[in-house]
């Protein structure tokens, strides 16, 4: 990506939306509107000092809403170009409210909330759909109770939690675990300040919070002392710091048991081969769970993982041996079944019901973590760019192509590659970004040498 940013045959408009193509293969207009980034990426930096200092926090939906971002953000560190921007629909300043605080600490002076979106026309001679895919919503999956199992997560969550620069530092953490762990610290930081508040009631009077609270519940506060006429107030206050108190110290009790998810359950096909939903194939999720049961082993080698599925899709060169090397070395093992239920029991462990198809039995085991191989769905702005270039579309979504030219879409100078066309892994992806950019470059000097005789 650093390339492509650099490259001088190469204009990047991140941040804009294509509106209308007009023209014929070899000429066409292209029109694009430039959304504002209210940061002027000709001057940042990308230093993140702006985000340092803004005190709106927003659902990061890059770490699939585990951890917070600012309101001026960028998407990820290692993004092109590398900018930030801000969220109008969260900034401050933009919703009319007084702040302004990134601006004054922006030395680049990059900051300028009166930027405007603008519309650009470019003249090109072909066009590459590119869309991508987006992941199947497992919601609509009501018996995996995914959104209702704190430890029932997708496997883009679950790839994040892997990641190094992931919200739990590539440790793998059980989200129910994390949410007892916010809440100690929210919990913390009240009982620290109803304890200062005490602190001081103790300085004032000669006794102890707990004495006067004891005396007072039993009406045995002498009548001339002092704090007799605030006496209502103070164990109003004693009483508010006990029911944040007790709780945390139930909390931290809990809490000490906590460890990293070893017992880790991958089912497959969640959404995909399904009638109800997307009846093909995704085609990567067997390996990509494969590589993720490895990865966690990597990090913890006491973490063993089961992956259920109707069968192991290892289609590719090398990927049943990664399948067996997953076996043998990464504690991985496959159970023949598609899991018909998930349930929690009281320490809010995933409890998968399902056939074992071996023994012909129905089956109950328990997990710590349940990670769901989310299926490969067509990108949903696909029929918007499919109006906006005349192209066709197919019952899923997907971008129809020509059976003997598996690049070319329904229009004449308009390609496509990757998941926009079908589901496909990444170096299938990235050999056909190549070569529909070859038949890009090949339509656009068939043009030119059509005009030079």
């Amino acid at each position: 990506m650093l390339d492509v940013g650099r490259h001088p045959n190469i204009t990047l408009l991140a941040y804009s939306e294509l509106e209308k193509v007009e023209g014929e293969a070899g000429n066409f207009t292209a029109t694009v509107r430039r959304k504002a980034r209210y940061v002027e990426e000709d001057k940042c930096t990308g230093c993140g000092a702006c985000a340092k200092v803004c005190p709106t926090p927003v659902e990061d939906l890059y770490n699939e809403g585990h951890a917070k971002r600012r309101a001026i953000y960028s998407w990820f560190a290692q993004g092109i170009p590398s900018t930030h921007a801000i969220d109008p629909d969260h900034c401050r300043v933009l919703s009319g409210k007084k702040c302004g605080i990134c601006q004054k600490k922006c030395e680049a002076g990059a900051i300028n909330f009166a930027q405007k979106e603008r519309v650009s026309e470019l003249y090109v001679g072909a066009v590459i759909v590119a869309t991508g895919y987006d992941v199947f919503d497992p919601v609509k999956m009501p018996e995996y109770r995914y959104g209702q199992i704190d430890n029932v997560v997708t496997a883009m969550e679950f790839e994040r939690f892997l990641s190094a620069s992931g919200p739990t530092a590539g440790h793998v953490y059980r989200p129910s675990d994390r949410k007892v762990e916010a809440r100690i610290e929210e919990l913390e930081k009240k009982v620290k300040k109803s304890q200062k508040v005490l602190d001081r009631f103790e300085r004032n009077h000669e006794i102890t919070t707990h004495e006067f609270y004891g005396a007072y519940k039993a009406g045995n506060l002498n009548p001339g002392e002092d704090l007799e006429k605030d006496q209502d107030k103070w164990a109003k206050k004693y009483e508010a710091h006990l029911e944040n108190a007790r709780p945390l110290k139930t909390l931290r009790e809990k809490a000490k048991g906590f460890t990293s998810a070893k017992k880790l359950a991958f089912i497959q096909c969640a959404g995909s081969r399904d009638l109800r939903f997307y009846p093909f194939c995704s085609g990567f999720c067997c390996m990509h769970s494969i590589k993720e049961a490895i990865i966690a082993h990597e990090h913890d080698n006491d973490t063993c993982s089961v992956i259920f599925g109707m069968d192991i899709r290892a289609v590719g060169k090398g990927f049943e041996e990664y399948k067996i090397r997953g076996e043998n070395n990464s504690n991985v093992s496959y159970k023949r079944s598609r899991v018909a239920e998930i349930t929690k029991d009281a320490d809010e462990n995933p409890v998968l019901i399902y056939e074992d198809t071996k023994e012909q039995k129905v089956k109950r085991q328990t997990f710590d973590l349940v990670v769901l191989a989310t299926a490969c769905a067509p990108a949903k702005g696909n029929r918007k760019i499919a109006d906006i270039l005349k192209i066709d579309v197919d019952q899923y979504g997907f971008f129809k192509t020509d059976s003997a030219n598996p690049l070319d879409t329904s229009r004449s100078g308009v390609f496509v590659c990757g998941c926009a066309q079908n589901p496909m892994d990444i170096p299938e992806s990235v050999a056909q970004a190549s070569s529909a950019a070859a038949r890009a470059a090949q339509t656009v000097i068939n043009k030119n040498d059509k005009k030079a005789s």
